[in-house]
């Protein structure tokens, strides 16, 4: 695991100052702690950080050329099956200078270019330089797990893991108002997108190449190479034999993902939070290795959400060495800031926090953790996946809880407790079964509604159907694409596909990138092979939901493997005690200094009027999501004053 980072000038033959390069390396230290090295030539330099998993030894070290020193590449993440290409390049005659899995990526591009990446299982953002040609190719892996920003203006392009390089090397920040909008909606930035206008992400499974022969005044559109195959008509058929056929493919393709995720020349363990999706994956991994560690963390301040009992039913079960950290609300507030100080571009999804805690306390004992992430998205285990299948299969309990909405937006409503949680979602759940299917997905992908993000901007993102604003056209272009895959005739499938192309990336697994690599903690997920993926999507929505149960074929397909306990009880996933924090700790933070009057004012950015509201809001009975918002505006804030007021 790594970290890169590069830039390409036109019109000169000179690089990037070295010093300013290896500022920029210097931001993705945590990413690559192991070894640090630069290249440049003609108008090109390239920089990697490593983080040693496979051939630790310095012949491993990047940017890594070939015997020719024509091409060149620096490469973050792992080629799992890299051994049998390996293996058949050496019977070509091949000669390799190392044990790597990057220098095996850099012979099959040489042998057949961009479409290497079509025998490649793994995780990857990397970079090819091309001496002779004069070409620069990026590519991204299919799913999305390792990122890769990029910036682009005419006569310069830079590239790095992280936003934080980009701003070493001195790209321009201009606020994205369509990205600040949809923030306020979301908790994040769906991408391609970010919070600066010409910064983009490399979309999953999509390269890029950039011609140094060009006159560098127009950059040409991501490729994709893969995307997600789902047809609906080709899903296979839901019978009783389709089914026990499924769980068997299930069981093959699953198990392939694990044991190819094992190889690592350094330590390696599990998540284990005691729920399906990780337990299924420690349990699989076991079988390949009767050492295994996993971990786990507990909430002791929160039994609520503390499944530490059922990780430790697995672990017993299953046969690993197992531990629990056990944590208090303090030892969670105890890092917030530096989970917080991490983001270079505004996150605030929580439970960053309890990853990053879990990350930090994993990589004292192993380098690399094996985790359960993908299983949601892909095989339907989600409330709002429930709640979806109820709307499209409605009886007479769901016609009764949207005629009593009135009720619902009456009583107290937060996420804090089991009652007011109750009402939040029954209130959610009712407002979405009056909408189309595309119009429900963003409002329950999203805390605030369009016209309350408004309410908190100073100047307002106008829809007037007549004349859109450029930030609302901006805005509605980008949420259209986010929901292309949704239609009035489909499936639940598509929403899955459009958790997995959204949600998957630029929230869980930016996530758990970016907690991970702040600890120099690398961490693979089995259920995101493409193989694995690939086949979710051949499956109907009846081998994944019906009225009782979610991810219905992985549950079914590893019954006999876990404790019966696991099965058949509520997700509670975790919620970061915010609201409390707000109302001690952090309340002179927010009122101020962060979301003080004076400040935001000076600022100019947002409503005072709008935000006191919301402040009022979070310190009454009834503070319905103003946490989740609340955070959202600090954790913007906490970013624009570490990189927007330098």
């Amino acid at each position: 695991m790594c970290g890169i980072v590069g830039t390409v000038r036109w019109n000169t033959p000179d690089p990037l100052p070295a010093d300013l390069l290896d500022v920029a390396l210097a931001q993705l230290q945590r990413r690559g702690p192991d070894a640090v090295g630069t290249f440049s030539d003609r108008g090109i330099a390239l920089g990697h950080r490593r983080l040693s998993i496979i051939d630790p030894s310095a012949s491993g070290h990047q940017p890594f050329q070939d015997q020719s020193d024509r091409y060149t590449i620096v490469f973050n993440g792992e080629c799992y099956n890299y051994r049998e290409h390996r293996e058949a390049l050496l019977a070509q005659g091949v000669t390799l200078q190392s044990s790597t899995d990057t220098e095996v990526l850099l012979h099959l591009y040489m042998q057949e270019g961009p479409a290497f990446l079509e025998k490649i299982n793994g995780f990857f953002a990397l970079a090819i330089y091309d001496r002779a040609d004069r070409t620069l190719f990026l590519a991204r892996d299919r799913m999305g797990i390792k990122p890769l920003l990029y910036h682009f203006e005419s006569g310069k392009f830079s590239f790095a893991s992280e936003l934080k390089a980009l701003f070493a090397l001195g790209i321009p920040k201009v606020l994205d108002r369509a990205s600040l909008f949809a923030y306020l909606q979301l908790n994040y930035v769906p991408g391609p997108a970010t919070m600066l206008e010409d910064v983009l992400h490399l979309p999953p499974g999509h390269t890029l190449t950039i011609d140094l022969n060009s006159d560098g005044t127009e950059l040409p559109e991501p490729v994709a190479y893969y995307s997600i195959p789902y047809h609906q008509e080709k899903s296979i058929p839901p019978t009783p034999e389709s089914y026990t056929a499924a769980k068997s493919r299930l069981q093959e393709v699953l198990e392939q993902a694990v044991a190819r995720r094992l190889v690592s020349d350094v330590s390696l363990g599990a998540f284990l939070s005691g729920g399906i999706d990780s337990s299924v994956i420690a349990a699989l991994a076991q079988r390949y290795d009767n050492q295994l560690h996993t971990f786990s963390i507990g909430y002791r301040d929160e039994p609520y959400f503390d499944e530490t009992h059922f990780a430790e039913a697995v672990a017993k079960k299953i046969g690993t060495y197992h531990t629990v950290f056990s944590l208090t609300n303090d030892d969670l507030f105890e890092h917030l800031h530096d989970a917080l100080d991490y983001f270079d571009q505004p996150f605030a999804d929580s439970s960053a926090l309890a990853v990053y805690v879990l990350s930090q306390r994993t990589r004292k004992q192993v380098t690399v953790a094996l985790s359960g992430d993908g299983a949601d998205e892909i095989f339907s285990g989600y409330n709002k996946h429930a709640a979806e299948f109820k709307v499209r299969n409605p009886g007479v309990a769901e016609h009764l809880v949207s005629s009593m909405q009135p009720l619902w937006k009456a009583v107290p409503q937060s996420r804090q407790g089991k009652l007011t949680n109750l009402s939040r979602q029954l209130n959610k759940f009712s407002e979405g079964m009056k909408l189309s299917p595309k119009s429900r997905y963003w409002r329950w992908a999203t805390l605030l509604r369009s016209e309350q993000a408004n309410y908190l901007l100073k100047e307002h993102i106008v829809f007037n159907p007549q004349r859109l604003t450029d930030d609302a056209y901006r805005y509605k272009k980008r949420r259209d694409q986010l929901l292309k895959s949704i239609s009035p005739e489909g499936n639940i499938n598509e929403v899955l596909l459009t958790d997995s192309r959204m949600v998957l990336v630029y929230d869980m697994l930016q996530k758990v990138d970016a907690m991970s690599m702040a600890n120099s903690l690398e961490v693979r997920t089995p259920f995101l092979d493409h193989e694995v993926v690939n086949f979710a999507f051949s499956l109907p929505p009846a081998f994944k939901i019906n009225a009782s149960m979610r991810k219905k074929i992985l549950q079914d397909t590893f019954r006999d493997l876990l404790p019966t306990e696991l099965y058949n009880r509520p997700k509670h996933g975790f919620e970061v005690p915010l609201l409390n924090w707000f109302r001690t700790d952090l309340r002179s933070m927010i009122t101020d200094d962060l979301l003080a009057p004076e400040f935001l004012q000076a600022q100019g950015l947002f409503n005072t009027e709008g935000v006191g509201e919301l402040l009022k809001r979070l310190f009454s009975k009834n503070p319905g999501d103003a946490a989740a918002t609340v955070w959202a505006l600090i954790v913007f804030q906490h970013w624009w004053k570490k990189y927007m007021l330098d």
